[in-house]
C-alpha cells in the first residue's frame, strides 16, 4: 500500500504502466488529468503485490471555499473491481490518510459500473454511502447515465448494422454532400474548435469552458491520446470535437456545431470517423459521454441512441461517498440546498 511520489519518475511509470490497457481505466484516472484540473491539488494512491500493482485511484482535492475543510473527488475512479471489497476498503485506507492530511470532510468518486442496488447495501455496511437511484441528475459531478458502443470483434460494417435506420440515413446523407473530416492536435485547430463551441453553449445554453481549459486538455494528452476533429464543407468549418484514446476507449469528450448548414448532418459524419479510429486502435468501447435527461425530446438523448440503438444507455451506480467530518458534511449540504432554492 503507497501513496505516489510525483517526483519519483520510475515510481510513476511504473503506475502509468498499470493503467496501461486496463479494462476499468477512464482517461480522467490519467495522471495528467491534474493538469487540466489545475485548481485542485492531487495525490494517488495505489495497492501494489509481488512488485506488481494491482488497484490505485487519482484522488483531486479541492479545499472548500471559507472552511479549513477539504473536498475529495476521484473521477471515475478508483481503477480496481468495486466488488471486491477488501481491495476497496484497503485502498481507501491510504485514501484515509490523504483526508487527514488535507482535512477533508468527505471523499466521492463516481465509477464506470452498472448500477447495482445489492452491491450498493454491501457498500453500505462497509460504510460508505451511496447516491438513490432517483436522485437529481445535477447532483452527479459526472452523468450517471452514457451511451456507449461496443467495438470489440466487429467491422465499421458491423456498426453500421447497429445504428438506427435515420442514423444511418443521415451519415450518407452527409458523404453525399462531400463533408470533409480532418484532424490535428494543434492549437490553431483548437481556436477553430472554440469558435464552435461558444457558438453551441450560447444556442443551447449551456456552460462556456474558459480556452485555457482546453489548452491544458492538449498539454495533458499527446496527438496518439487526443483529437481534434474538424467537419468542414466547401472549406467551412461547420462542427468539431475532442476525443481522446485511452486504455480500451475511445472518449468524445466535447463536441461543437455551427449554426450553419446544420442540414448536412456534419456531426454524424465527424462521429463516424472518431469511430473509426476507435477501430484503428482497436478500442474495446467507443463512448459517446454522458447523458443528463432521458427524454426522448431531448436532441441529444436521440442523436446518441442512434448510434446506440442495439447496446441502449448505461447506467451507472452514482456517487460512492466517504464521509470524514459529519458536521461539516451536514452542514455543507445544508448549505448547498439552500443556495439551489
Amino acid at each position: 500500500m503507497a501513496i505516489l511520489d510525483f517526483n519519483n519518475k520510475n515510481e510513476v511509470k511504473k503506475y502509468n504502466k498499470f493503467l496501461e490497457n486496463n479494462n476499468l481505466v477512464s482517461f480522467t484516472q490519467n495522471l495528467n488529468w491534474s493538469i487540466v484540473k489545475n485548481n485542485w491539488d492531487k495525490e494517488c494512491v495505489y495497492l501494489e503485490k509481488n512488485n506488481k500493482i494491482y488497484a490505485g485511484m487519482l484522488i483531486l482535492i479541492q479545499k472548500v471555499p471559507g472552511t479549513n475543510v477539504s473536498f475529495l473527488y476521484s473521477p471515475r475512479g478508483p481503477v480496481c473491481d468495486i466488488y471486491d471489497i477488501k481491495t476497496l476498503n484497503e485502498l481507501m485506507s491510504e485514501v484515509d490518510k490523504i483526508a487527514k492530511k488535507y482535512n477533508a470532510y468527505m471523499f466521492t468518486c463516481d465509477p464506470c459500473i452498472k448500477n447495482d442496488e445489492n452491491l450498493k447495501k454491501i457498500l453500505r455496511k462497509n460504510g460508505y454511502k451511496t447516491q438513490k437511484r432517483n436522485s437529481d441528475p445535477k447532483d452527479m459531478i459526472n452523468p450517471k447515465f452514457e451511451a456507449k458502443l461496443y467495438l470489440e470483434g466487429k467491422t465499421e460494417e458491423d456498426l453500421l448494422k447497429e445504428f438506427s435506420q435515420k442514423t444511418r440515413y443521415n451519415i450518407k446523407l452527409a458523404d453525399r454532400h462531400g463533408l470533409k473530416v480532418r484532424y490535428s492536435h494543434n492549437k490553431k485547430d483548437l481556436k477553430i474548435f472554440y469558435d464552435i463551441y461558444k457558438i453551441t453553449t450560447e444556442r443551447d445554453k449551456i456552460g462556456l469552458r474558459p480556452y485555457e481549459y482546453f489548452e491544458r486538455m492538449l498539454e495533458a494528452y499527446d496527438k496518439h491520446q487526443l483529437r481534434i476533429y474538424i467537419v468542414e464543407y466547401n472549406k467551412e468549418p461547420l462542427s468539431a470535437a475532442i476525443a481522446t484514446c485511452y486504455g480500451n476507449e475511445l472518449y468524445y469528450v466535447y463536441g461543437a456545431s455551427s449554426n450553419n448548414h446544420r442540414n448536412l448532418m456534419p456531426n454524424y459524419k465527424m462521429q463516424m470517423e472518431m469511430i473509426k479510429w476507435g477501430l484503428k486502435e482497436k478500442c474495446k468501447v467507443y463512448n459517446f459521454g454522458g447523458i443528463v435527461y432521458m427524454e426522448k425530446n431531448n436532441g441529444l438523448y436521440r442523436f446518441k441512441t442512434g448510434f446506440c440503438k442495439k447496446q441502449g444507455i448505461e447506467e451507472y451506480i452514482g456517487k460512492i461517498n466517504k464521509i470524514y467530518k459529519p458536521y461539516s458534511y451536514y452542514k455543507l449540504v445544508t448549505l448547498k440546498k439552500l443556495l439551489k432554492k
